[in-house]
């Protein structure tokens, strides 16, 4: 993730940021996240009955890819230099466009939308998040994230 000055944060903005990693959503995955949760529906930890939905198989909850941002974005966001700190900060606009199915491969394209000073030394920047699906044409979710720096 690239370190610039504060007041360089809006020379980024409208700018693509790159791409992830690819990672694998596998069933231990989708089963370790329905246990933290505590969400069991059948369509994310029951491979013999999800085969009979449309899906064809399990699919991962959305909660548990939206949770990936963090991870995925790591090395992506633009970030002030000589932060104290950096804390989740919400998501805007979240749409869920299309499943994603057990062994799938995802990654993230971020583009940075805003870049703001909230008060002196605390700056909020808002990010496109696309989660792509490898082979897929329609990403799984388009959502805004937002990201709180204290310089």
């Amino acid at each position: 993730m690239p370190f610039v000055p504060a007041t360089q944060l809006k020379e980024y903005v409208g700018k693509d940021l790159g791409h992830s990693e690819w990672i694998i959503i596998d069933q231990q995955r989708i089963n370790q996240f329905a246990e933290c949760t505590g969400d069991h529906q059948f369509i994310h930890v029951d491979p013999e009955k999800a085969k009979l939905t449309p899906f064809g198989g399990t699919i991962a909850h959305g909660f548990l890819l939206l949770s990936l941002i963090p991870l995925l974005i790591e090395h992506l966001l633009v970030m002030p230099q000589d932060m104290q700190m950096g804390i989740n900060y919400g998501l805007d606009n979240v749409r869920f466009i299309q499943p994603v199915k057990v062994n799938s491969r995802v990654r993230i394209a971020l583009t940075l939308l805003e870049a703001n000073e909230k008060k002196p030394g605390q700056w909020l920047l808002k990010a496109k998040a696309v989660l792509e699906i490898e082979g897929e044409e329609k990403p799984a979710y388009i959502a805004e994230t937002l990201n709180l720096f204290f310089v």
